[in-house]
């Protein structure tokens, strides 16, 4: 159980810890995605928290993955215990849990501008009376090249789980849409 914040060591320095927790949260905002590499774990929504220890000894990040079985999380879990070190944080864990579940809600819209100057459609916002689809969906996507809405279905799922395949019928590019849930 992480103590009750007062105070942090970052690099030898004593720091507020809102001071730390920012500090921190600059450099989760560097840890990129694995699958979607143009947005950092911060960007994506599946950074909930970043505590510091009352003592300033360690550093807690907790951690909501997209889906319970997401095949990243381990390389993600990596890649942020080694920035924070790198940063001068010491005894740093993350912590992950997986309620409330991740939604896309969680991706702001600058998030969702760079997916889209990507070439990842993304998701559209999901509400809490929504149920999950069992079959297939049919969507209708705009194209992240043109901004066609002429654009059909391809496979209901891309190079991810969490990503579909369209095609756009106006300039002939493929692309992924990030699903919405």
């Amino acid at each position: 159980m992480v103590e009750k914040r007062q105070r942090s060591t970052v690099n030898g320095q004593r720091d507020l810890p809102r001071e730390a927790e920012a500090r921190a949260l600059a450099l989760l905002d560097q840890v990129k995605d694995p699958e979607v590499p143009v947005l950092s774990v911060v960007e994506l929504g599946i950074v909930r928290d970043v505590e510091v220890d009352d003592a300033g000894a360690g550093i807690t990040v907790t951690v909501t993955p997209t889906y319970s079985g997401c095949p990243a999380m381990p390389v993600i879990e990596e890649e942020i215990v080694a920035a924070l070190e790198a940063g001068g944080f010491r005894a740093v864990a993350v912590k992950v849990v997986y309620a409330p579940a991740w939604t896309t809600d969680w991706i702001p819209e600058s998030a969702r501008e760079k997916l889209r100057a990507y070439g990842i459609a993304p998701p559209g916002d999901v509400t809490a009376e929504q149920l999950v689809p069992l079959g297939p969906v049919v969507r209708r996507v705009a194209c992240p090249f043109c901004g066609s809405n002429d654009t059909g279905t391809t496979s209901e799922f891309g190079a991810t789980a969490c990503k579909s395949l369209h095609v756009c019928r106006a300039c002939r590019q493929p692309f992924e849409h990030f699903k919405a849930f």
